[in-house]
């Protein structure tokens, strides 16, 4: 058998081997995992001698220790397996010969196993587990720990019982957790205590020798202080012990692994769940802020912190150590409840620790920053919460704040906007992100004490510029405009600076000055890109500063546009943003200027559109401009046209001037048009993006030059002004040429929509005649539902803003308009996404209808033209109503549906002959409706078309949400027929309806005229619904 199982294992595992022998040897493999024969052929090949291949070896005791694991193996089996591996380990780790040991794979696998069998024999049938191995540290069996392998045997071993049994990260099962609590105290009973006195003995008789071997116990202390009595370890022989590591010297200045889990262990300890009087008191008598402070003042820490020698490893270690304690500390200073003692030695601790927490998180790595960010934290929010602040913390937050501004500076070493240190930028922007909200408790605390440190700090920077120039270290200016930035947070509360012309606040106060000195003092023209970045994020920030004082704004404007043609490309390009942001916000102040702006950047607004690299790469470029492709250049450049826009059409600038600044923007545009198209047509790519370009230029270019929207009172004053609409006729036509000529084009319907909507706010009501062109482009037999249903929401703003004019161009174009969507609503579903905009073009359609019925222009609907569609447009409302399936948006559309025909029943049902009341009076008259024949209509097709829904078997649970809303709409419908026809729909229901149906409709009828409002009707039907099942 042994033979046959060794054969198999080669011929897996071989590369070499034929195809079928290897799916042979895998399952012959698999069958002897519940073979009891074939496991002890596979004890008995591991512990073999001479030994079997590592791959043989490994494999069956694999098979030996999922058997193990999965429970198969009875007492005496268990027993057999762990005589077998004790006769072995002794055989081979007991001799102290380093030679014959298992490889580092084999004893990983061997560690698991014997942990299997710890979890299965510890409590009964393997007693003396731990005194077995522990025998195998001493060669002579003398007390002595001098066997090496047999020692890292024995800590690998503890090792893994501790993360098999202990491991608070490991999510366990109830009766896991229960079996290990047991095992826990079994172990505390029977073997803790000389486990713990191995480790003193190991770390002794080791100590300068081995520090592998030191270091492997050090962790394991580490682990186990969380479960065992911490007096196993905190006694003076292991402290000295552990002082001794912590604190010894290297000369070499390489990194000290012993030392810093000594450190470490340090930190566990602390981190052991105790009592609060006993955490305190055990870090005081571990001294720890006097280790901590020698360790800050060795030479690794201290003389080598500026060198590339500084010891890193050393520092975190001892940071998560002061952070630990810190912790520690502040969750006592937090216990309403903690004993008056205790309390103050927390608050002693606290002012001791406070500056050995500053060391680590002012330090220049900011990993080591990082690792006393959480404890710092707490702190500062355990501050936060103290009211009032006594004197004692008040005197903690000034060095707090200071640590944290000067964490804010790039260090020395960084370069910014430097291609290779991107990834280092990111990390240092997302830990100012952190220091920030550390800077704002800090605020919360003492705004006072923030307004005052901020201002010295922004106030010294200009200071220092004043004196130093372009001298200047551009990491402190950057410092100084970066907490300026942030210094809105507290001086900007309601978004303004200024209340009634004067400062809003004290930090509102401070922020004008500072803003007076940042312009006044030519920052702008410093030479690092990111100070004149910042400069003009500040600016666009503060807009409402140059409100009120309008002098600068001409020095500022100037500055902007220098810098939108700065050499950096990522200057260059975001300027552009804030450009537009800028004099969008100050554009009742611009306009004087608007010509000499024009000018200065018409250089920047030639198109030239680029192809996207095919491959995905821009080797060519440079690393800059590989982070700006083409399309973020020309994203940035529609910044520019819609600045323009802003610039030109402010108040103060007479109207002829207006049409000149436009008449010089779009000729260079229309240009590109008419020499693009021919190449277009013939479907030349570039030229097709070079077109799509220019078109979202001009949309852009006319949403700059007005804010206005139809039928939006809050902007009727800016309604365009006849010679400006005449000069944006032109560019829709020049749209609309080319949309006519690449209508097939996705991107050139995407661009021509999106001008669309901007152009309605220049053109105003003459945007109408061209509506049959639009309509023909944009809804052309490409189109896609998605496109149909974001041109409906479109000419739903056109609908709503120019109701009163509309009509007549509504009237001519609603037949082709809905042919184009009723075959948008026709075409076959092929997936999940079409079935998405498939329920998006019904809701789009359903709206638009609806729209048309609310805005008073429902005529339009039966008007002589369009008399002859109005069957398929009932039929196509009717058929979504009673789509009331499961699929994606069905029963969405249908409560539209329902509603467009209440809307109908309403409008053209005549004047109410019936009232809702609990005493129903009969109808006062016939029905009177607004074309002849549409009482019966309704009572033909709308209602009939209500109960069709509710037989439906699908119309179920009445407890769904949209099934509900759906419901409400069926009732209100069925009382609006029933107020519009009165006794004739009664009768129609009780003579015909619902014999027919053979059901008894006197309770719907009750129901339905009595509910003075439709829920009632609602929850009759519901119950209907619920009954029928």
């Amino acid at each position: 058998m042994e033979t046959q199982v060794e054969n198999a294992i080669e011929i897996a595992w071989n590369p070499t081997s034929d195809q079928s022998l290897k799916a042979q040897a895998f399952e012959f493999l698999n069958q002897l995992r519940s073979d009891t024969t074939g496991r002890q052929a596979c004890l008995a090949l591991f512990t073999r001698a001479p030994k079997c291949s590592e791959v043989v070896r490994l494999v069956c005791l694999d098979v030996v220790n999922n058997a193990i694991q999965t429970q198969q193996l009875d007492a005496q089996s268990l027993s057999h397996v762990r005589e077998t591996l004790l006769e072995y380990i002794k055989r081979i780790y007991g001799s102290g010969s380093g030679g014959q040991i298992d490889p580092p794979s084999l004893q990983n696998k061997l560690t698991q196993t014997l942990t299997f069998l710890f979890i299965s024999m510890y409590k009964q049938g393997w007693e003396s587990f731990m005194d077995d191995f522990l025998a195998l540290t001493s060669l002579q069996n003398n007390g002595s720990r001098d066997n090496i392998v047999g020692i890292v045997l024995y800590l690998r071993i503890l090792g893994s019982v501790h993360d098999e049994i202990a491991d608070v990260l490991v999510t366990r099962s109830q009766s896991e957790t229960k079996r290990n609590t047991e095992l826990k105290d079994i172990m505390r009973a029977r073997d803790v205590q000389k486990v713990a006195t191995s480790w003193q003995e190991i770390l002794t008789q080791w100590i300068g020798q081995n520090d592998s071997i030191i270091e492997m116990t050090l962790k394991l202390i580490g682990k186990w202080v969380s479960w065992i009595d911490i007096s196993l370890i905190v006694n003076q022989d292991t402290l000295n012990l552990l002082f001794q590591l912590a604190g010894r010297t290297n000369p070499s200045h390489r990194e000290d692994k012993v030392r810093d889990a000594a450190i470490d262990t340090f930190t566990e300890i602390v981190a052991k769940k105790m009592k609060p009087s006993d955490k305190m008191n055990m870090i005081v008598f571990l001294n720890l802020g006097e280790v901590v402070s020698q360790l800050i003042a060795s030479p690794a820490l201290n003389d080598l912190r500026t060198t590339s020698s500084y010891d890193t490893d050393l520092a975190e270690a001892v940071a998560k150590l002061v952070n630990n304690v810190v912790f520690d500390i502040v969750k006592v200073l937090e216990d309403t409840t903690a004993e008056t003692e205790t309390r103050a030695t927390a608050e002693q601790l606290c002012q001791s620790f406070l500056p050995l927490l500053l060391r680590f998180f002012s330090d220049e790595y900011d990993e080591i920053c990082s690792t006393v960010i959480p404890s710092l934290t707490d702190l500062l929010t355990f501050l936060r919460k103290a009211k009032p602040l006594p004197p004692a913390y008040s005197a903690m937050l000034s060095p707090i704040l200071n640590a944290i501004i000067q964490k804010m500076r790039y260090d020395e070493t960084s370069n910014w906007g430097n291609e290779d240190e991107q990834t280092d930028e990111a990390e240092f922007q997302e830990l100012r992100k952190r220091l920030q909200i550390l800077q704002k408790t800090v605020a919360a605390v003492d705004e006072e004490l923030y307004i005052e440190i901020l201002s010295n700090v922004i106030g010294n920077t200009f200071q220092t510029l004043d004196q130093q120039g372009g001298q200047m270290d551009w990491r402190d200016l950057d410092l100084a405009l970066h907490e300026m930035y942030l210094f809105g947070e507290l001086a900007l509360p309601n978004g303004g600076l200024y209340a009634k012309s004067q400062p809003s606040g004290v930090a509102a106060e401070r922020l004008i000055a500072m803003m007076s000195k940042m312009v006044d003092s030519g920052i702008a023209s410093f030479a690092h890109p990111a100070i004149q970045l910042q400069y003009m994020e500040i600016c666009v920030r503060y807009c409402s500063f140059f409100e009120n004082q309008t002098a600068y704004i001409p020095q500022v404007l100037e500055h902007f546009v220098s810098l939108v043609h700065h050499d950096h490309v990522r200057v260059r390009i975001r300027s552009w943003y804030l450009f537009h942001r800028f004099v969008k916000h100050l554009r009742a102040h611009v306009g004087n200027v608007a010509q000499t702006v024009i000018q200065s950047i018409s250089d920047l607004l030639p198109i030239k559109a680029e192809l996207p690299n095919e491959n995905g790469a821009d080797d060519d470029m440079s690393s800059d401009q590989s982070d700006h492709s083409a399309d973020a250049t020309f994203s940035g450049q529609l910044y520019l046209f819609e600045a323009i826009g802003c610039i030109s059409s402010t108040t103060t600038t007479p109207v002829e001037k207006q049409t000149l600044y436009v008449r010089t923007i779009m000729g260079p545009l229309f240009s590109d048009v008419e020499r693009s198209l021919p190449a277009a047509k013939t479907g030349d790519a570039q030229a097709i993006l070079q077109i799509h370009h220019v078109i979202m230029a001009l949309g852009t270019l006319a949403h700059g030059f007005s804010d206005w929207t139809p039928g939006n009172a809050s902007t009727a004053h800016n309604a365009p002004v006849k010679e400006v609409a005449e000069e944006f006729g032109r560019a829709a036509e020049a749209i609309l040429i080319a949309l006519e000529s690449l209508r097939s084009s996705f991107d050139i319907r995407t661009a021509a929509r999106a001008s669309f909507t901007r152009l309605m706010g220049v053109l105003g009501i003459s945007i109408l005649p061209l509506l049959p062109r639009w309509i023909d482009g944009l809804l052309s037999q490409s189109s896609s539902k998605d496109e149909m249903a974001m041109f409906l929401r479109l000419l739903d703003q056109v609908l709503f803003g120019f109701k009163k004019e509309i009509y007549t161009v509504l009237d001519s174009l609603l037949v082709p308009l809905l042919q184009r969507v009723f075959a948008g609503l026709a075409e076959p579903i092929t997936g999940t996404d079409d079935e998405i905009q498939l329920a998006e073009l019904r809701r789009e359609y359903l709206t638009f209808v609806q729209i048309i019925l609310n805005e008073g222009l429902g005529s339009v609907l039966v008007s002589d033209s369009n008399q002859g569609f109005f069957e398929p447009l009932i039929v196509s409302v009717t058929t979504l109503a009673r789509t009331v399936s499961s699929g994606t948006g069905n029963l969405a559309a249908s409560r539209l549906a329902f509603s467009v025909l209440n809307r109908m029943a309403d409008l053209w049902g005549g004047p109410s002959i019936a009232t809702l009341s609990a005493n129903p009076i009969p109808s006062t008259g016939p029905p009177s409706p607004a074309f002849p024949g549409f009482d019966r209509f309704l009572i033909e097709r709308f209602h009939p078309l209500c109960w069709e829904v509710l037989k439906d078997p699908q119309f179920r649970p009445v407890t769904d949400a949209q099934i509900k809303q759906v419901l409400n709409e069926i009732a209100g419908l069925e009382q609006t027929i029933y107020t519009k026809t009165g006794d004739m729909f009664l009768q129609h229901l009780q003579g015909s309806f619902f014999p027919a149906m053979g059901i008894d409709g006197a309770d719907f009828i009750k129901s339905m005229t009595t509910s003075t409002d439709r829920k009632g009707l609602a929850a009759y039907l519901s119950g209907f619904l619920r009954q029928k099942g």
